[in-house]
């Protein structure tokens, strides 16, 4: 180095300029990055938008560019939908037994821990009243991140206390699905609370309390097949996929390709098997208009 004498060691902190470039590429580069926090913002699964997950919160978890409909919980959906802090659980201690003693990948107990540690909830479903712009309902709301969404003895036994209870109140039931079908580990006693639900709303009918049905993504196999498809008033979700076998299972089956947008509720909307499909962000007025329009009971 300049300065320097021939064979005579280095001097304390000095370095090569091939060092000194390196080292300030290095501190560009470093420099250059946006020291932000990954769990401030999320991509869209629809359209890739980089949303701020604030924003995306505040709109009701719908992406602003494409209206595409994230999925929620049943706490987050409380909160966009009911008076504040008006809802009420119940039944919430309910909870599913390995009678079978099923094991496949693992036991069923096993699974059972696992989503009630994940989700904090008991089951696939909560259920209880609320308030909705004042007037009283039964609720029920289900949560697909406890193994699916699915529908064992604990879901079909806690739908058919929720309609008793709007039967013996006289007030109108909304019950939100979400659900891969019945839940496998349980056999025939899963399958039989298709038959369950779908009796005890026929009682709810006939003392003229009104049930709607909101319909989210997904809602599938033995779910669809009973309870979600049988309110007064049938609502879907944006973009819902509602079905009861899977696209794929249906073209293995048919071995043919299926429309565009087959099984989403702008499908089945038109098809009529939905009444209407409301966005997220004005599903509560929506809610609130019918009720006031459907239950006879209303004072």
């Amino acid at each position: 180095m300049i300065g320097q004498r021939e064979n005579s060691p280095p001097l304390e902190g000095s370095m090569s300029i091939i060092d000194w470039f390196n080292n300030r590429e290095k501190k560009t580069h470093e420099s250059s990055k946006l020291d932000i926090p990954g769990d401030l913002w999320v991509k869209c699964y629809h359209c890739s938008e980089i949303l701020y997950l604030k924003e995306l919160e505040q709109n009701h978890k719908v992406c602003e560019e494409c209206g595409y409909h994230f999925r929620i919980t049943p706490e987050e959906r409380i909160h966009f939908l009911f008076d504040k802090k008006s809802f009420k659980e119940t039944d919430r201690y309910v909870s599913s037994v390995d009678f079978l003693d099923f094991e496949d990948t693992e036991h069923y107990a096993d699974r059972i821990k696992k989503a009630k540690s994940k989700t904090k909830h008991e089951d696939a479903i909560i259920i209880g009243k609320a308030k909705l712009n004042d007037k009283d309902v039964a609720v029920g709301i289900m949560d697909f991140s406890f193994m699916g969404g699915s529908m064992g003895s604990v879901v079909g036994e806690k739908i058919t206390r929720i309609i008793e209870v709007a039967a013996k109140d006289k007030i109108p039931l909304i019950i939100f699905t979400a659900s891969g079908g019945a839940r496998m580990q349980e056999g025939i006693l899963s399958l039989m609370q298709m038959a369950k639900t779908s009796a005890a709303l026929k009682k709810l009918s006939l003392v003229n309390v009104p049930y709607i049905s909101v319909i989210c993504d997904p809602t599938c196999g033995g779910t669809s097949a009973s309870f979600a498809m049988l309110g007064d008033i049938n609502i879907g979700e944006p973009g819902a996929l509602i079905s009861f076998a899977g696209p794929r299972v249906i073209e293995q089956t048919i071995r043919q390709k299926l429309p565009k947008g087959f099984q989403r509720s702008e499908f089945l909307l038109e098809k009529g098997m939905l009444d209407m499909v409301v966005p997220r962000k004005k599903l509560s007025d929506t809610l609130s208009s019918l009720v006031s329009l459907l239950d006879p009971h209303t004072k």
